[in-house]
């Protein structure tokens, strides 16, 4: 609820016999999430990486560390029968991310979001029962858009440290500096940057929807963080793509509403 709001309310919409696994699988990426940004030295985030593998290998060995988040996540893999690939995945993508060094392109960060936000829904789809092509495909989308909002939304929060990971080609191809980014510029070419960027992840949802009525409708629970996604989208191009607006930096107080009629009309 604290660290990922929004994975929370999404995780409320789903069936009660999945809803606590997954708070597990929420609560577990959270760790190798937020290592990048708690350590000084990557050896230690290497150390705490190689943590979250191990008790992955525990896990499946019906034998948890005693950490509170392993044992529920022992739980839910004893539950739904999840694949440890996706666990694995997420963790050895985070340590890849451990360099400080923004994507040399779009599909670099492509790459790091279908191993980390892909993975995370396909784990969600395994906890609802939903086995199906047309549902990963959905996930495969979803997860990429994801990652690419979640990289804009970030922006801010890493100019101010002095760092960007925005696509280098994207940069490049707009005459735009790292550093136009640590100094806040709003010229036309650096919003330039933000709506190709922010083109990318609209294309995905698109993609995503294209075959919705493929999809089982079981499945549609794992994805409604769609909601989060066109809220933030439809408000970087009203702000006509000024990453650091201050609106931008606001929590949705109608997230849950919107949530909510989403659910209701059964749709991602």
């Amino acid at each position: 609820r604290k660290r990922d709001y929004e994975g929370f309310l999404c995780s409320l919409l789903l069936p009660a016999e999945s809803r606590t696994s997954a708070f597990a699988l929420r609560a577990f990426n959270l760790y190798p999430f937020q290592i990048k940004d708690s350590i000084t030295q990557k050896t230690t985030g290497l150390m705490r990486m190689q943590f979250w593998r191990e008790a992955v290998e525990d896990i499946y060995c019906d034998n948890p560390p005693h950490q509170p988040v392993a044992t529920e996540l022992w739980r839910a893999v004893k539950r739904h029968n999840l694949t440890k690939m996706w666990f694995m995945k997420i963790i050895d993508e985070r340590e890849k991310n451990l360099d400080d060094r923004a994507y040399r392109n779009i599909q670099e960060l492509e790459t790091y979001a279908e191993n980390t936000q892909s993975a995370l829904l396909y784990l969600t789809l395994e906890m609802l029962g939903v086995r199906d092509i047309h549902a990963d495909h959905a996930a495969s989308h979803i997860g990429k858009a994801q990652g690419i909002v979640t990289c804009l939304r970030a922006t801010p929060y890493h100019s101010a440290r002095q760092k960007v990971f925005l696509p280098m080609d994207i940069c490049m191809l707009h005459g735009v500096s790292q550093e136009d980014f640590i100094r806040g510029k709003q010229e036309k070419n650096v919003r330039d940057v933000i709506y190709d960027i922010a083109s990318q992840a609209h294309i995905h949802l698109k993609h995503a929807r294209s075959f919705s009525k493929k999809v089982p409708v079981k499945a549609y629970p794992a994805f409604f963080c769609t909601v989060a996604l066109d809220d933030y989208l439809h408000n970087v191009r009203k702000v006509d793509f000024n990453i650091f607006h201050p609106s931008l930096q606001k929590k949705s107080t109608l997230l849950p509403l919107h949530l909510y009629i989403r659910s209701w009309k059964k749709t991602y």
